[in-house]
Parts: C-alpha cells; structure tokens; sequence
C-alpha cells in the first residue's frame, strides 16, 4: 500500500482501540493511516513518550493554534519542558527560546540573513544540481540521498556559511547526530546521547575557530555577516553565535536531504503527476509545497503549557506537553479537500489551498524557508530536466527509514535514471 492510500473508516470498536503508533516498527512505512485513525477518533490523544505522558495533537486547526499562541512555548528555559530536563542538554538555539530572548536573538539574525544572500545563492545551487544530475545520467543509476540530496545539501551550506567542501563530509555528520538528538531525551539511548554530545563539541571547536577567522577576516558569507550583525549595542554572543550555526546546519542539512528524498519518492509513487510536473513546469513552486504538505521530513513539533489554558475543548495545566503532529494536520479533510490525494496544482493559481505547516507559523515560523524552497525547486528541477525517465531502482519494501521520531528521513533512495 502506497504511504497514504485511502482506508476505509473504522468502525467504533475499532475506533474505541486506536492508538498513536509512532514506535511501532511499521510506523515509518506508512504512517499517515495511523495519523487518519487518531485524528478521527481521537485528534487529542493521550500517549507515553517514553515514560513522560504527553498529548498528540492531530488536527489542523489545534495544531495551528498551539503555534500562534503565547499560551503555549517551549519551556526550555523555564525549566517546565516534559521533554528534556534541562535546556543545558540541547544545543543551544533560537528555535528552542521563547520570548523575548527569542524576539531578540531573531531579530539579530534577520539582519544578516536577508533576502539578496539567498536569492544570490540560487544560480549556484542550481548549477551544481545540473552537474550532479548530468554525472547519474552518464552512469544510469543515482542513489537520491547520497549522491545528490546530500551533495547539493553539504554544498549549499558551505556557500551559505562558507565552509569548505572538504568540510562537508563533517558536516553531516555532524548533523546526523545533533538531528538524532532532537527527540525527547528520554526516547535516546545512552550511545545516542553520547554522540550528540561529541557532535557538538566537534562542531562547536570547528566553528569557535571560524567565527574567530570571520571576526579578524569578514567574508561575504553569512558568519561574517552574523558576528557583524548588531542592534545598537547588542550583538550575538559567542554561545549564541555557535547555536544559530548549529541550527543553520541541522536544518540546512538534516532537513534538506529528508525534503528532497521526500520529493522524490512522492513523484516516483504519482506518475501522472510526475508526468504533469515534466508539461508545466511552471506548477513546480506549488509541487514544492504540496510535498511539505503531503509527506514532510519534519513530522512532529513539541510545545508546553506555559500555563492553564484550553485546546481542542480540553484544559491543559502549566507544564502539560504537547505533541504537534503537522505531518497529520496536512492531511486534515477540514484543512484540505481530498487531502490524501497528491496534487501539485494545490497551491498553484490565483486561490491556492490554506498554508501548510512544513515550515511552522507564528514567532517560530522558519527563518530558512525561502532558501529551503530555492534549494528544493533546484533539486526536483535539474532532475527532471535533465532526465527523461526516472524510476525505482529496488522495491518499495526494500526502502528503509532511519530512527527518528520527529524527522522522517530516508536512509537510500536508488533510482535509475536516464
């Protein structure tokens, strides 16, 4: 069964029994059957995450809420977060603050991450999509995650916070292991949480040495810009400098590398659409969006009561968390027509569907979308254009998900290409 399928509606005993199966092993195969069943039945619905009881959320419009409400954040450093015991075991950054730190430190940031870095960045990135689609089509065969997601992934962020190539390698790794990391603390083993911690180390030794290089020797690229950037006295400190890195490379990487296999997949198991893609290439800026929509690499977001509040008709109290799953409110019927059904004209004309949630809303809406859209655009583009028949190259069983709860990451994607 393709991820997604329609099933039939499951009747009440059925109903009475249906349970969030995020660990089951079959989860990461097709995990939106399970989402549709708990958002019919249960769209609040009470759940162990490891040993710390939480609430997952499923639709749309709770989801949305929780993101647009001061009611609830992320608790880090409040000290109330179910999820970790304590912001000193994450690795430091805007995306876990809440206001006004986060109000602060975004606003530092937006000043050097501004919209001509990114649009100067899109030839490049294209470019080199090209040439990697133009090396598989010479051989025939191209594994998507490591020969062309995480290449074009690895060298758009070396432009971007001019890191060398031969850095690249490190990089994700790196990345790897931080991306890892960012599930609940309790659902990590002792080897996992080791090597998110050695991860960070490395990173922060290579990145305190080049945050020192771009002080005494600005560049073009966005560390430079970043230790320069400033607000009448106030600037980003050393430790909030090698979080906003570290952000910028789990999400420039990690997340990248997932989106593009996403993409991939998805086209490959809806060939009309694939087919349709390939006559009006125009619809590709609405194609990149319906795959955030209809299967993201980021399935789940954390967030915690800052204090007694209401969702979804049940009240929650300080300190209750919450499991936002954006991955079941993209296919919420209430949210979209046919919403199990892959259609890259969604988003496209003068009365597109409601935004997704790919990329978050409100205070913590992502800072790198538009250079993710670039970079996702670049990468189902040139391999279009530059193939004129793609498919499968193993079967679908075959496929294999890496451990994560909140990202859906694929381990290989083989396809033949001509």
């Amino acid at each position: 069964m393709v991820a997604g399928d329609v099933s039939t509606e499951p009747t009440q005993a059925e109903s009475d029994q249906v349970e969030f199966t995020a660990f089951h092993p079959a989860h990461k195969a097709d995990p939106y059957r399970n989402y549709r069943q708990v958002r019919q039945t249960r769209p609040l619905c009470p759940f162990m995450l490891g040993d710390v009881p939480v609430t997952v959320v499923t639709r749309y419009a709770d989801c949305e809420a929780v993101l647009q409400s001061d009611d609830w954040v992320h608790g880090y450093d409040a000290g109330i977060s179910p999820f970790r015991e304590g912001n000193a075991s994450a690795p430091r950054s805007f995306l876990r603050m809440d206001p006004p730190d986060h109000t602060r430190l975004r606003g530092l940031v937006n000043k050097a991450f501004t919209p001509r870095i990114v649009n100067a960045m899109e030839p490049r990135i294209r470019a080199h999509a090209d040439r990697l689609v133009a090396g598989a089509r010479a051989t025939g065969t191209l594994e998507v995650i490591g020969e062309y997601a995480a290449p074009m992934a690895s060298a758009t962020l070396g432009q971007l916070l001019g890191v060398p190539d031969d850095v690249g390698a490190s990089l994700r790794g790196w990345a790897l292991a931080i991306a890892r990391g960012t599930d609940p603390d309790n659902l990590l083993s002792e080897d996992e949480l080791a090597a998110r911690k050695k991860a960070t180390l490395d990173f922060h030794r290579y990145f305190e040495e080049l945050i020192a290089q771009r002080r005494a020797h600005p560049t073009d690229d966005l560390v430079s810009k970043l230790a320069a950037a400033r607000d009448r006295d106030d600037a980003l400190s050393e430790t909030e400098l090698l979080g906003v890195s570290s952000l910028m490379v789990v999400a420039g990487m990690e997340t990248s590398i997932n989106y593009i296999g996403s993409a991939v997949l998805t086209l490959l198991r809806h060939p009309d659409q694939l087919a349709l893609l390939r006559e009006r290439p125009e619809l590709l800026a609405s194609a990149v969006e319906e795959v955030l929509r209809y299967d993201p690499p980021t399935q789940f977001t954390m967030r915690t009561a800052a204090r007694e509040t209401e969702l979804g008709g049940r009240t929650f109290r300080r300190g209750d968390g919450v499991l936002l799953v954006s991955a079941a409110a993209g296919r919420d019927p209430d949210a979209y027509a046919e919403p199990d059904r892959f259609d890259i004209t969604r988003f496209h004309g003068p009365t597109p569907a409601r935004r997704h949630l790919g990329f978050s809303v409100g205070i913590h809406f992502c800072l790198g979308a538009p250079l993710a859209r670039i970079e996702a655009a670049s990468a189902i583009g040139a391999l279009l254009e530059g193939s004129t028949h793609l498919e499968l190259a193993v079967d679908e069983g075959d496929l294999v998900y890496l451990p994560s709860l909140i990202h859906r990451a694929l381990a290989t994607l083989p396809v033949r290409i001509s």
